[in-house]
């Protein structure tokens, strides 16, 4: 069993919700990426979703396109981020990493290449924003061939089609885009988003993360209410961008624990319901 499946069968099991904090490899630094991926860890992330740099972030609003100017500014490659995985796994042999980015990186350094890296130094799962589902079939197989998980987006306007693509060509989890938009806006309609995870999983039958719009412990509550994994981007981007240098760890972690016991709270809420009931 991968670890990205054994951390969502643990988690129900404990009848909690997974979460996946995103940052932008690089971003202030690269010496940075190691101390904050362990934070958030110990903060309580279940899953890492770790970006690559990229010169045209198509899906990613003004905070994450920063995040990535900095990061190719620091002259950050596809390699290096590997190799912040490879170092990550030297102590940390548990927690899913994901490389969330677009397809041009991977390219450039030939995909059956970029799959073979990938599971030498440990990955556990990609999710490329302009891979689309219908027409990657050999690369999802190469993927697996690996035992890496490829990850696809759904969104709101996403067709029943889209749906047995995903089902066919993913495995891990769904990240569902909660809005039409790009990441960091804020008007995430929780009420829209759980009138659709229930189709969503019936079509599918993969855990569903929702991301795009979560920005406080109150939103983060809200949506573990719902779905089985709550994706926060731009919110931890913003903890990194406006931190004194030195300090962007400790920020996201003290950001993260606040998330952490608001999904929390809400899964003892339910259990204490249950116990009444």
């Amino acid at each position: 069993m991968s670890r990205i499946a054994s951390a969502f069968k643990r988690l129900e099991t404990e009848g909690r919700k997974a979460l996946i904090p995103y940052f932008t490899a690089g971003d202030p630094d690269l010496a940075s990426v190691l101390p904050i991926m362990h934070a958030m860890v110990a903060a309580g992330a279940d899953v890492i979703e770790l970006g690559v740099p990229f010169s045209d972030p198509m899906a990613e609003g003004p905070t994450i396109q920063r995040a990535m100017e900095r990061a190719l500014a620091n002259k950050v490659s596809m390699k290096q981020v590997l190799g912040c995985v490879r170092e990550f796994r030297k102590t940390d042999e548990r927690t899913p990493i994901v490389l969330m980015g677009y397809a041009n990186p991977v390219e450039a350094m030939g995909t059956e290449h970029f799959a073979d890296l990938a599971c030498e130094v440990g990955l556990d799962g990609v999710l490329l924003v302009d891979y689309p589902p219908e027409e990657c079939g050999a690369y999802s197989a190469l993927l697996k061939s690996r035992g890496l998980d490829p990850i696809f987006l759904l969104a709101p306007t996403s067709t029943e089609q889209r749906y047995s693509d995903v089902a066919t060509a993913g495995s891990g989890y769904i990240y569902y885009v909660s809005l039409k938009g790009v990441t960091g806006a804020g008007h995430l309609n929780v009420e829209e988003v759980a009138s659709r995870i229930p189709l969503i999983r019936e079509r599918v039958g993969m855990p569903v993360g929702v991301g795009f719009g979560i920005r406080d412990a109150e939103s983060a509550r809200r949506i573990a209410g719902i779905a089985d994994a709550v994706v926060i981007g731009s919110r931890i981007v913003e903890e990194i961008e406006s931190s004194p240098r030195g300090e962007e760890a400790a920020r996201v972690g003290a950001f993260l624990r606040e998330i952490r016991a608001a999904m929390d709270g809400i899964t003892e809420q339910k259990m204490n319901e249950g116990a009444q009931a």
